[in-house]
């Protein structure tokens, strides 16, 4: 299964002019410090949490920098906004990218906590057909497939057992 991130979907309007109408829309303005995360944010692919990305901005004192208590209120708006989407993994939020990226689903290593995005038409032909045969209107799911991944087995196997692990 490819670990590369998945490819973007067309959309009308960057994140950054989506975020701009979603703030005009509810009279707030579009910030520097929002503005600059934004960008940050959108420049990559990639799962972080709060703390992942604070130690990834610049520093006190130099340019671009965002304040820690900014950096937590901004990701809320940004998901409220519909630019992040959320995943709780034992007991951490997660952030993934959502505007211009298909639905998805992610396999997470338990020992090195990477996750791995993935789409399966068949388990979106599951999902439809359970719903439909419950009559539920769907709007959306999240799967996260918990286990471990290649990399992290391949090390488990070259591990030396000795007879103390056997205690």
């Amino acid at each position: 299964m490819p670990s590369e991130p998945l490819a973007r979907i067309p959309v009308a309007s960057t994140p950054s002019q989506r975020f701009e109408e979603y703030l005009q829309s509810r009279g707030m303005r579009n910030t520097k410090p929002r503005r600059i995360l934004v960008e940050y944010i959108f420049n990559s692919h990639d799962h972080f949490d709060a703390d992942e990305l604070l130690d990834r901005l610049p520093r006190k004192g130099t340019q671009g920098y965002v304040s820690r208590s900014t950096v937590y209120r901004l990701l809320a708006e940004f998901v409220e906004a519909g630019l992040l989407r959320t995943i709780e993994l034992e007991g951490r939020t997660v952030y993934e990218l959502d505007y211009g990226y298909p639905q998805h689903d992610h396999l997470y290593c338990n020992s090195c906590e990477k996750l791995i995005e993935f789409q399966s038409d068949h388990l979106l032909e599951l999902r439809n057909a359970l719903a439909q045969k419950a009559n539920f209107q769907v709007s959306g799911h999240q799967l996260i497939i918990s286990g471990e991944c290649e990399d992290c087995q391949k090390i488990k196997r070259k591990r030396i057992r000795r007879k103390v692990d056997l205690i």
